[in-house]
């Protein structure tokens, strides 16, 4: 395995992957660090996430990805601790001053396309803010958890702004056009237990349980075959970005040439064998 990339405001921490085929899998655990700041994304988050991106897509030993927020610091004596967040948005003092090309060069090489267009399970872990880009950070995962304190926003319109990393898009294909209009055009947020009723998250999950939970469903994802984990999110992102007539023929596709893979092979003989598939990723 490789090293993954440092950085004080991305910590990451490769949880050894128990029932991973082939052996020697992880789940890395990234942690976005400026816990004094909410979290919030700035220049040096975004490089920092983009290169873990570019890391853990090469590396094979990498199976699933969770991306969290680091919990708040002790605060000095007699100050009140700060909120729990995941990602409290952007840093909005990087945006004073842009112009349109200058936010269009940022924006066209941004960090949440770099995390939708991995081929590997994604978890966003989500106990607090989920706000503006921190929302959409949490958008571009695969799956959600979240706790009942969470509280997730589009607030960019109290700016004179839209969402602008893939929010009003991911929103509309998550919820439908009424739920995703109003969160956009009307700012608020919406508490953990409203985001779980309407779909926006996977699992509402307690502040004491979200960690296990969530490497339970990721320990899970790591032990499927790597390879087809790949082609099953590609056949699920079909339907999102083709008519369905089309994305039929491309799930189809899809199906059929696993039949020329070792691990169908695999699969098929542990199942009638009633034993443990031992996965070649191939």
């Amino acid at each position: 395995m490789s090293a993954p990339p440092e950085s004080d405001v991305l910590l990451i921490e490769n949880v050894p992957a128990s029932a991973a085929s082939p052996a020697g899998g992880v789940v890395s655990v990234w942690t976005i660090n400026r816990p004094d700041k909410l979290n919030a994304l700035n220049a040096e988050v975004n490089t920092a996430l983009k290169s873990a991106c570019d890391w853990a897509e090469s590396d094979d030993s990498v199976r699933v990805i969770v991306i969290t927020g680091a919990p708040p610091n002790e605060p000095p004596e007699g100050k009140r601790p700060k909120p729990n967040s995941f990602v409290a948005g952007a840093d909005i003092s990087e945006f004073e001053g842009k112009s349109s090309a200058e936010i269009r060069e940022i924006f066209d090489d941004n960090v949440w396309e770099y995390i939708w267009n991995l081929t590997k399970p994604t978890i966003a872990m989500i106990d607090g803010f989920a706000l503006g880009g921190g929302s959409e950070i949490a958008l571009s995962c695969d799956l959600r958890l979240a706790t009942p304190r969470s509280k997730f926003g589009t607030p960019e319109i109290n700016l004179g702004i839209i969402p602008g990393g893939g929010g009003t898009q991911r929103l509309c294909r998550l919820l439908g056009y009424g739920r995703a209009l109003e969160m956009v055009m009307s700012g608020e947020m919406i508490g953990g237990e409203e985001a779980n009723r309407i779909g926006l998250i996977n699992h509402l999950v307690g502040e004491d349980e979200i960690g296990d939970k969530t490497m339970e469903i990721a320990q899970n994802l790591a032990s499927k075959s790597p390879h087809t984990i790949r082609v099953a999110k590609a056949a699920v992102r079909a339907a999102l970005e083709q008519p369905f007539s089309a994305g039929i023929l491309a799930e189809r596709d899809l199906f059929c040439a696993l039949f020329d893979t070792a691990d169908m092979e695999i699969g098929v003989k542990a199942f009638l064998n009633r034993e443990t598939a031992e996965w070649t990723g191939a």
